[in-house]
């Protein structure tokens, strides 16, 4: 007796090793070999818009053809502080990457969201397709003067 249930154990081991046999499941399946358009990130899915100036206390920016380096240090020390928790300056992260954001979007509207991005979530037709395109991940105010935006914004220059 004991011989014939080691045996059909032993039987039952050699089957379930046979050959491999791939099941189909439905349901959801993730690749992380996919690799992203490089134009569909640089558009976000969101439109272009260089016209909007967004919903916020900054109303006109100016930048000088020469990059103020004290002012570009400090919102890179900033930027590093507080930004790269959620964006990176080449790759999408939580939020959009933020090379080449004045292609995209007008300093003000830049300046805006970082000073007002409660406001800009809610009115904001830019600040609503992003929040959509970023899973509904909220930009949270950090509360910068206009100061420490306008730092930032020169750091943006730079990359």
């Amino acid at each position: 007796m004991k011989k014939a249930i080691l045996l059909l154990a032993l039987g039952a081991f050699v089957v379930s090793c046979g050959g491999k046999k791939e099941e189909k499941k439905d349901g959801f399946e993730v690749s992380r070999t996919k690799s992203e358009d490089k134009k569909t990130v640089a558009n976000e899915g969101v439109p272009v818009d260089l016209n909007n100036k967004g919903i916020g206390p900054i109303k006109e920016v100016s930048f000088p053809d020469e990059i103020d380096t004290e002012m570009a240090a400090r919102g890179e020390a900033q930027f590093n502080a507080i930004c790269v928790a959620c964006h990176m300056v080449d790759q999408r992260m939580i939020g959009p990457a933020m090379k080449g954001v004045y292609e995209r979007r007008s300093p003000e509207w830049v300046m805006n969201m970082m000073l007002n991005p409660d406001g800009m979530l809610k009115e904001d037709p830019i600040a609503k397709a992003l929040l959509k395109e970023y899973n509904n991940a909220i930009m949270l105010n950090q509360n910068l003067t206009e100061e420490e935006a306008r730092d930032l914004a020169e750091y943006l220059r730079t990359l």
